[in-house]
């Protein structure tokens, strides 16, 4: 008995050798990020740019992985199941947390994660082509309820923040708009811009370009505030509907088991990049704001919009 409580005593200590040593040379060699979605969209944006200045300060490559279909589940799940060696990272996504209240998923979004950081928020933006006519809400709501069935509107994976953001706006405001689903934000915007499509509710960074440029019109902010990049459109809230309030956030996660002194170097790095002025100057520009935390605010906050968005989805009929 003393034999074998010694030995298990040894094998805890090499263990424990062997993990710090891991965390002291950690990382030695690339580090492969994961966006599950196609390049152009809003996780992919955030996500490259964090990713440059991730692979600065962790002093090894952090190549992107463009994951796109399935509603970004395969991505997600192969990530679930990767080596928790810190050698393999999630751009995680609001999304990620709501789509099991829309389908079945192999994996558990509250606990197949290791919660790294918060890394951005930015609310979404109600955009239509300038061929539609209206000018604010009112205007849209007017337009659709003369024309039941005749605006359509883009979102990419069901369960995603456009996606619910829209049907709740749908649902509050009593109108018939048709959803079209997209595999990414990108191919979406670019059906807006060419009149395929009359309406989006995008993400700041894809739209505040496009509005500013004028090839498309902003009615509201879907946030509680507005944003800063476009401090004239007013929100949802101020346009006559109180208490409406949905924004964008993504975030850093790992595989599931991933030693703490590896995430703790992980979140270091992660905080230094979204604290670096150069990244909040690009980030605002496109109308995202930085939002670093330890992995336990992660973890509450997450926690609190998966309870949040999942009663949001009980009361929208799809």
């Amino acid at each position: 008995m003393k034999t074998k409580t010694a030995l298990s005593l040894i094998a805890a200590a090499l263990g424990f050798c062997t993990l710090t040593v891991s965390a002291q040379n950690y990382p030695s060699r690339p580090v492969r990020f994961v966006v599950p979605f196609v390049a152009g969209g809003p996780t992919d944006i955030q996500g490259r740019m964090l990713g440059e200045k991730l692979a600065q300060r962790l002093g090894q490559q952090v190549l992107v992985d463009n994951r796109g279909g399935a509603n970004g589940i395969l991505a997600v799940d192969n990530v679930a199941k990767s080596p928790p060696d810190g050698y393999t990272l999630l751009s995680y996504s609001g999304s990620m947390w709501t789509l099991p209240f829309m389908q079945s998923v192999p994996y558990d979004p509250v606990h197949d994660f290791a919660p790294i950081s918060l890394a951005v928020t930015s609310p979404n933006i109600l955009v239509i082509h300038p061929d539609v006519p209206a000018k604010n809400v009112k205007e849209l709501i007017a337009f659709a309820k003369a024309n039941p069935g005749k605006l359509n509107y883009s979102s990419v994976a069901s369960g995603s923040s456009g996606h619910l953001t829209s049907e709740l706006f749908k649902s509050m405001a009593g109108v018939d708009i048709v959803r079209v689903l997209y595999k990414g934000g990108g191919p979406a915007m670019t059906d807006l811009l060419g009149g395929n499509i009359d309406a989006v509710v995008a993400s700041a960074p894809t739209a505040v370009p496009l509005v500013q440029s004028g090839k498309l019109t902003a009615l509201a902010v879907t946030g509680a505030v507005r944003g800063k990049a476009l401090p004239d459109v007013a929100t949802v809230q101020e346009q006559g509907f109180p208490g409406f309030d949905a924004v964008n956030w993504y975030a850093f996660v790992a595989p599931p088991g991933t030693p703490r002194p590896i995430v703790d170097k992980l979140n270091a790095a992660i905080i230094g990049a979204l604290k670096d002025p150069g990244t909040i100057e690009k980030l605002a520009n496109v109308g995202m704001e930085t939002d670093p935390s330890t992995p336990e605010q992660m973890a509450a906050y997450v926690k609190k919009q998966y309870d949040l968005w999942g009663e949001v989805v009980k009361t929208i009929k799809f």
